[in-house]
């Protein structure tokens, strides 16, 4: 079955710590995925930002959802508790918890939109149409924005002239540590006169070794298997075996195929991918605002010589 939300596992989450005992959050974590038949595959799948497992973020965020609201505490770092009003609200054997459940409760109420105006949208507002936790509302925030710009790149990329197209190839492969310097780079870009070669560049600073470069900035025309067979033929000309077909398009089938074949290390980018390394790396784009997403540093509040003139420990 498909991961459940963070709604989904509230009242399953509650029905486990029901005993009043207090539970590690791991072990509860466990039991969830086991009484929602996850496979191994989906107790793994993390975040869009690799930091946390995906339904390990969505039980944490049921559990402190309801502790907001009071049907479960924290007796120590690491552990919780189903709370009397938790009891309580089992007791009336609910249909579900969720968002709007927990909204009877005056604390959950000012948890979520504390000295808010009436008018004013809140997180919990996105959160009800989407069941996303905060994280995953801020990641697919971030990859919408990400992809509209990508977008926006590779249309640019397309209206420029293929000098430019050229120099552009050249400050992305210097920027990924290829080429050597700027300046040594773009010498050998466009100089190689090979009907299938457009520049060669030093794979790293020392120049123990070459990329050999094919750049064609085409519109929609698919790159076919023709055009990376001459690729070929002139790597194999001049004895080499590593080369790069940059293409502002897209590449057939039959050419990928072709391409993973080879004894010859030959890397394809089209045009999507060409837009995401210029994304990571800062060609073309630049940084408008920031957000950190921070978490508490459990080793500073265990770090008992604080605040006494002591220095703390590393």
């Amino acid at each position: 079955m498909a991961i459940p939300d963070y709604q989904t596992v509230m009242l399953p989450l509650l029905g486990f710590v029901s005993d009043g005992k207090e539970h590690q959050i791991r072990e509860a974590v466990n039991a969830l995925a086991d009484q929602f038949n996850l496979t191994d595959a989906e107790r793994k799948e993390r975040l869009p930002s690799g930091l946390d497992r995906l339904f390990d973020n969505r039980v944490r965020w049921g559990r402190t959802y309801m502790k907001k609201a009071g049907l479960l505490s924290d007796p120590r770092r690491g552990y919780l508790q189903i709370t009397e009003r938790g009891q309580d609200v089992l007791h009336k054997k609910p249909a579900k918890i969720d968002l709007q459940f927990l909204r009877q409760f005056p604390e959950f109420l000012e948890f979520q939109a504390p000295n808010r105006d009436d008018d004013e949208p809140t997180m919990a507002d996105m959160q009800d149409v989407s069941s996303e936790t905060p994280e995953e509302l801020l990641a697919s925030a971030y990859l919408k924005l990400r992809k509209q710009l990508e977008s926006d790149l590779l249309a640019s990329v397309k209206s420029c002239s293929p000098e430019f197209f050229e120099r552009l190839v050249v400050t992305l492969l210097t920027a990924m540590g290829y080429g050597g310097s700027l300046a040594d780079a773009g010498k050998a870009i466009g100089k190689s006169g090979d009907g299938g070669i457009d520049g060669v560049i030093k794979e790293d600073k020392l120049g123990l070794d070459l990329l050999f470069i094919q750049a064609k900035k085409w519109d929609n025309n698919t790159v076919g298997r023709p055009e990376i067979q001459k690729f070929v033929g002139a790597l194999y000309g001049r004895k080499a075996k590593k080369g790069i077909f940059i293409t502002t398009s897209t590449f057939s089938r039959e050419a990928r195929g072709y391409a993973e074949g080879l004894d010859s290390r030959v890397i394809l980018i089209d045009g999507a991918q060409l837009a995401e390394l210029m994304f990571d790396h800062g060609i073309g784009a630049s940084t408008a605002n920031s957000y950190m997403v921070k978490r508490i540093d459990s080793d500073f509040f265990e770090d008992d010589e604080i605040g006494t003139g002591r220095q703390s420990r590393a």
